[in-house]
């Protein structure tokens, strides 16, 4: 049985509907994270979780006891806010206390739970410093430590990394892989940066317009979507419409306006005359000066609109002879000072017959 059961939930906000009828299960022990953009009812799914929230419909499980009725204080989940909703008059112990104390646990246990979550965040030296003498990723620490000190079964994150900078946002996602792993609490993450999900998950769930359109693994979410939305919404993408010529079982051949046949991966109960959309990742596509990439099956003249530097890589514009312009990533792997292609350069893009995914209308 699943620690966490959400049963044909929906919540309604006069017309508007938040959550429509999801349903889904997290396991023990998983880091399990809710990704979509902003408005898509994730958040509003979380607090329905924390009993902040009633469903209209459905119900919310945990170890298989319906939570209906169960005030959020007294459920054995945990919520960690964005904003950490620290008490500023308060030092790191008294705040990472205050749930142990309002339970009215007995001092011992208290300073005993304490020590063995400060040691856990590695925040045992700051005890007696106050929020505003900390760093970000230490406020975050101390917002995470005030959620496990509890033991909760479940702890549930907000965005919680949405206030940091870029390089400590990446520091504190190793850290929170290696806290979970560490302490073994279940996690539901909630957060709309798809990089953010897909390194931190065990499964993913991708929410659009109150329902989850897909829940998997973050490398079956990246490399197989199963709609346009979800291959749009996780990471970049190309998508070329497209309508299929044959559909073999090791093959598809596609027909793509302006561009002529593609080959292509097959895609189950695919069949001659289906639209859709034919979805490649830029790292998936070569970029080599015009006339050095035929060896691969599909294979186009383009020209360079633009590219972007990004160190490690360059994301290179390249508009196709029918208008669409494709993102193509290349590595800036050799030696000594890149060399780019320039703007109004003549390249050829390619891929191989393998590559990408053809997503029916």
């Amino acid at each position: 049985m699943a620690l966490l059961e959400i049963q044909g939930v929906t919540r309604r906000y006069g017309d508007l509907v938040a959550v429509d009828d999801v349903s889904c299960s997290v396991e023990s022990g998983e880091f399990f994270t809710l990704l979509g953009p902003s408005g898509c009812g994730k958040t509003t799914l979380l607090r329905m979780i924390a009993g902040f929230e009633d469903p209209d419909h459905g119900r919310v499980l945990l170890d298989g006891k319906d939570l209906a009725g169960i005030p959020p204080e007294k459920r054995p989940v945990h919520t960690v806010f964005q904003s950490y909703a620290l008490f500023p008059h308060m030092t790191v112990w008294d705040n990472i206390a205050f749930p142990l104390k309002m339970a009215k646990k007995p001092a011992e246990e208290v300073r005993r739970r304490l020590q063995e979550t400060l040691d856990q965040v590695h925040l045992t030296d700051k005890s007696r410093h106050y929020p505003h003498e900390l760093s970000g990723g230490q406020k975050q620490r101390v917002a995470l430590a005030r959620g496990l000190v509890n033991k909760p079964r479940l702890l549930l994150l907000d965005e919680p990394l949405g206030a940091l900078d870029a390089k400590l946002r990446e520091r504190m996602q190793l850290e929170l892989i290696s806290l979970q792993r560490d302490v073994g609490v279940t996690f539901v993450f909630v957060t709309h940066a798809q990089q953010e999900a897909l390194a931190l998950s065990d499964r993913i769930g991708v929410m659009n317009e109150g329902r989850i359109e897909q829940l998997d693994e973050p490398s079956r979410i990246y490399g197989f979507p199963c709609n346009r939305f979800v291959a749009d919404f996780i990471g970049d993408i190309n998508l070329l419409e497209a309508e299929v010529l044959e559909a073999g079982h090791a093959h598809l051949k596609l027909r793509v306006a302006g561009l002529g046949e593609i080959a292509a991966p097959p895609t189950a109960g695919t069949k001659p005359g289906d639209k859709g959309t034919l979805a490649l990742r830029p790292e998936q596509l070569r970029i080599a000066p015009h006339g050095t990439a035929q060896e691969l099956k599909n294979h186009f003249p383009g020209t360079v609109l633009d590219f972007l530097y990004l160190g490690d890589v360059t994301v290179y514009k390249v508009a196709l002879p029918n208008g669409v312009v494709m993102d193509a990533l290349l590595a800036n792997s050799a030696p000594g000072r890149a060399k780019f292609f320039e703007t109004g350069d003549g390249v050829d893009v390619a891929w191989r017959h393998d590559a990408g995914l053809f997503l029916r209308d």
